[in-house]
């Protein structure tokens, strides 16, 4: 079964405003709401993969114990968390069904009305991204997938409809915290980090970006949510690399991704203005995040800075392998493993993109966007 938030718990949650929301997912007397989008398609990396990596040549999976201990009755499905994901909340917010990863058999047999979750773990913008873990879907190659799904839906709607549809439909993509952790950040195996400076490496991954996010708006999608990378710098398994003082973030990993966040917000203001009848918002989860590391007590959070599953300095030397006995308190903790939030993180993370503030997201939140 999924983890339930003690009452205690939640009423410590709700001091914060920006918690009260979670009071709006959806309760059994209301699972049958209309959707407030007509789908949710997904593209991304391991923050979100809901098992599409489960089949692949990849070292990036996560189907084993004690992956998922806290979802779908302690049975692994490729999630890398104890429970649910950022999508999956948002999803009961949204009173979507769960998504199925595009490799099941769902899929293949045309259950594909509610939406469908792209996101392959180790994935980044640039096509190179993450091949020091074997295979995985690129962007490029979850953008082809999104296509031929689009193939099955032309099967099963006419062109009025599917345009309909297609408008009425919601994207979300979470991609770059790789195009770090598992290209720039390790000059070993990509070069990247010689011919570029961390300001001209933003650029080129938003002019990558750019082109599929414009290649899915060709496709016939009209709302966007874009979420930026969270502070990288605070991961078990950045701070695992001693270069950062102790209870500090490694700063200079978080200065790089703030220069993409940046970009990518602007990216937001420029869609917006060239592409009347669509909307585009930027989801800041590098200030979602760091609120909760900065704030953690208010959350009901006592560990900050080391995984509940995972080897080494800060939990984050190695991550968390088959079999390994995780923390028992998982509510108390920020990061599952070496790179991932708990659950309960990723609730707060789905509250704060659905119905949180300008400082959430940018020039909108989720919640208003379904109202346009």
């Amino acid at each position: 079964m999924d983890e339930y938030v003690p009452l205690a718990r939640i009423q410590l949650l709700l001091r914060s405003a920006a918690l009260a929301l979670i009071a709006l997912s959806p309760s059994p007397s209301n699972v049958a709401a209309k959707p407030q989008f007509a789908a949710m398609f997904v593209f991304g990396d391991s923050l979100i993969d809901p098992g599409n990596n489960n089949d692949l040549n990849s070292l990036a999976k996560a189907n084993y114990a004690p992956y998922g201990v806290d979802f779908n009755g302690g049975v692994p499905t490729g999630r890398f968390c104890n429970g649910k994901t950022i999508i999956d909340y948002l999803g009961d917010l949204l009173e979507l069904p769960l998504l199925p990863p595009y490799t099941s058999s769902s899929v293949n047999s045309g259950n594909i009305h509610g939406g469908v979750n792209y996101a392959s773990a180790a994935a980044g913008i640039l096509e190179e991204t993450g091949q020091n873990l074997g295979e995985r879907f690129t962007l490029s190659g979850q953008v082809q997938n999104f296509d031929n799904t689009l193939n099955q839906l032309k099967g099963q709607m006419n062109e009025q409809e599917l345009s309909h549809y297609l408008a009425s439909s919601l994207v979300v993509m979470v991609l770059g915290s790789n195009d770090y952790i598992n290209n720039y950040l390790q000059p070993s195996f990509y070069t990247t980090s010689y011919f570029y400076t961390p300001e001209d490496y933003a650029d080129l991954l938003i002019q990558r970006y750019r082109r599929q996010i414009l290649a899915l708006h060709s496709l016939g999608t009209r709302k966007f949510f874009l979420g930026g990378i969270g502070p990288l710098g605070c991961i078990p398994n950045q701070l695992a690399t001693g270069l950062s003082s102790p209870g500090k973030c490694v700063s200079f990993v978080n200065d790089y991704v703030g220069m993409f966040n940046v970009r990518l917000r602007s990216l937001v203001d420029q869609f917006n203005r060239d592409y009347e009848g669509s909307i585009f918002v930027y989801g800041n989860t590098f200030a979602a995040l760091g609120d909760i590391i900065r704030n953690a007590s208010t959350y009901g959070i006592t560990v900050t800075d080391r995984g509940c599953c995972g080897i080494g300095r800060n939990q984050g030397q190695i991550t968390c392998l088959p079999f390994s006995s995780p923390c028992t308190n998982r509510n108390q903790y920020i990061f599952w493993d070496a790179f991932h939030p708990t659950a309960i993180v990723n609730q707060i993370l789905a509250s704060k993109a659905y119905g949180g503030t300008p400082s959430d997201c940018y020039p909108m939140n989720v919640q208003q966007m379904a109202q346009k």
